[in-house]
């Protein structure tokens, strides 16, 4: 399915912070797939659904310009964040319906834009998050056809995040309440996915600056219910669900009152090693809960 593909790459800042394994695991596997990824360098935070609150204006503009820098690039814009690609992806949403039924709206958002020197939203390219480009775009088969170290014997519970499901109106690629891309990607590299009730609700992240008890009790709920699933490891699409799920992962075994120790993985990390990239290349080291046993099971 694949030919050359290129994407306008928004990495969004928690790769570049929190979580810059991300960042360099998505660099690796990419580069291995072929897929060329030109960054978005003047990108700004999409605001992970927080600049809504104060306003949706702010919210669209922002959002407009981090889509308008893609489409002057005449290339779709890639995100490898479930809350970016959530918060874009509506944005997108919304201002395509306002081309149609509320075009003042749309004049003023770019009317913003226009004012600091920036182009024009036109709404004439697609935001796609990582997963999808692989699922839809790189092809499964194709992804299969690369596999060099297949990822037998291990279980992998999907926690795909909600934004990445459900802030948009549409899910052309997959169900927004049953969905099953990432258990797909994980046979196509080898791996046995586990299903489990917890696997497409939230983390807890958005409660955690405010009822940190609260969200530590749902992510400890969703990590037990994958370990009784018999997952060996949990892997995400989502940074901040990363964040609550694996580098608060210490925290959360405190509230539940239980020893958890579940690897949680980012996507591309996973994907990346059934292609032969060390564990050293993906950041694999950086994680709170250590990958070292999921790794000696692989082999490693």
């Amino acid at each position: 399915m694949s030919s050359h593909l290129k994407y306008a790459y928004f990495p969004g800042c928690v790769a570049q912070g929190a979580c810059r394994e991300l960042y360099q695991s998505t660099q690796a596997l990419t580069q291995a797939l072929g897929i060329e990824l030109i960054e978005l360098k003047k990108a700004a935070c999409c605001g992970s659904g927080t600049f809504k609150e104060d306003s949706l204006l702010l919210e669209d503009t922002v959002n407009a310009r981090n889509i308008a820098l893609a489409e002057e690039l005449n290339l779709p814009l890639l995100t490898h964040c479930s809350t970016c690609q959530g918060v874009i992806g509506r944005v997108d949403e919304r201002l395509r319906e306002s081309q149609q039924t509320n075009p003042a709206y749309l004049e003023q958002v770019n009317d913003l834009l226009t004012q600091e020197g920036c182009l024009p939203y036109r709404g004439n390219t697609t935001v796609k998050h990582l997963l999808y480009a692989i699922v839809a775009d790189y092809g499964l088969q194709e992804l299969e056809n690369r596999v060099s170290r297949r990822l037998s014997g291990i279980k992998c519970a999907a926690f795909y995040g909600c934004y990445l499901l459900r802030a948009q109106k549409s899910m052309p690629y997959d169900d927004p309440y049953n969905p099953q891309s990432m258990e797909n990607v994980f046979r196509a590299v080898g791996a046995t996915p586990v299903y489990y009730r917890g696997r497409t609700q939230c983390c807890g992240w958005p409660l955690s600056s405010y009822a940190t008890t609260q969200a530590f009790k749902m992510a400890g709920m969703h990590i037990q219910e994958a370990l009784v699933a018999g997952a060996d490891c949990m892997v995400t699409p989502c940074p901040l669900c990363h964040l609550n799920l694996d580098s608060r992962q210490p925290e959360v075994e405190k509230v539940v009152g239980e020893k958890l120790g579940l690897p949680v993985l980012h996507l591309p990390q996973l994907i990346a090693l059934a292609l032969g990239i060390k564990p050293k290349e993906l950041g694999l080291e950086r994680h709170i809960v250590s990958t070292r046993p999921l790794l000696e099971k692989l082999g490693f």
